[in-house]
């Protein structure tokens, strides 16, 4: 698969350099929901004395200018339209995008659907995972509703050719947080959506409704970890990643929680997120 790599910081992978940073974005947006955070993360290690370190964006198949993935790169079909070898091929090459820096391992820092790739890519590769930050985010697969609703989402989007159906990831909802609220953040998630490749969508959506159950994962993770929620979050709460954090029983995960804030804690309280992931970094 082809991965862009979005270079927030360049820093050339020599003997002695610190370990770098890989950033993995949210569904159903791109690279740049990690723009202001990632500048942020930056600048707060040379306030903070830091030596400087690589940050690097990696954008997800489809999404962006990303090309889609054909039939051969993403695998085997499911009967229901799920896609269940597609994750593990991403985080293939998502661990080759890293190593193509001249890199062999990084501080991954997944959002949401990111984090699943995140988890995939520590199954798969632990040995390049040199710390882990997890945010708004789950391990567990998709259950049968769950499911059966991305790939509702996924057959209306090609069908129809539309991004509509996810739209509402940038409308105001019930107890979201005063950023969500704002028209700014609705206008900036409004133009993210719509430049989005309704077929690149749909593609996210099969690959993540047929990705495994990363729960055994969180035992298995012995490098810095940190992990971050927002209050606000309908999905990812902090009630409702405590237990990811507890499973953890191999290292000693920092958790941030971060108020008036939801689903989009990089976007909503980048300044909070990039101090969760230069604590992690230090200790890479």
């Amino acid at each position: 698969m082809t991965i862009l790599n979005t270079v927030y910081r360049d820093v050339p992978a020599v003997e002695g350099s610190p370990t770098p940073v890989v950033l993995v974005h949210a569904f159903p947006v791109d690279h740049r929901v990690w723009d202001v955070c990632a500048g942020r993360l930056a600048a707060m290690a040379d306030e903070q004395g830091a030596a400087p370190f690589a940050v690097y964006g990696l954008e997800m198949p489809g999404a962006g200018k990303c090309p889609i993935p054909g039939a051969e790169q993403t695998g085997p079909v499911a009967a229901d339209g799920a896609y269940p070898e597609a994750m593990d091929r991403m985080a293939e090459s998502f661990v080759a995008a890293l190593k193509a820096t001249g890199y062999d391992k990084a501080v991954w820092v997944g959002i949401s659907m990111g984090g699943y790739l995140t988890l995939a890519v520590h199954r798969l590769h632990p040995e390049a995972v040199a710390g882990v930050v997890l945010c708004d985010t789950k391990s567990e697969g998709d259950g049968p509703e769950a499911r059966a609703n991305r790939l509702r989402i996924a057959d209306e989007c090609e069908t129809h050719d539309t991004v509509e159906p996810v739209m509402h990831f940038a409308k105001p909802q019930p107890g979201d947080s005063a950023l969500k609220r704002s028209q700014g953040f609705i206008d900036l998630f409004s133009g993210w959506i719509g430049e989005q490749d309704p077929k690149g969508v749909a593609w996210r959506q099969r690959m993540a409704a047929g990705r495994p159950d990363e729960t055994p994962q969180l035992a298995k993770i012995a490098v810095p970890a940190g992990l971050v929620s927002g209050t606000l979050d309908p999905s990812s709460a902090p009630d409702r990643m405590r237990p990811m954090a507890e499973a953890m029983t191999a290292t000693d995960p920092v958790f941030t929680v971060v108020d008036d804030a939801g689903h989009f804690t990089c976007v909503e309280k980048p300044d909070v997120v990039a101090q969760a992931i230069l604590d992690v970094q230090r200790r890479a």
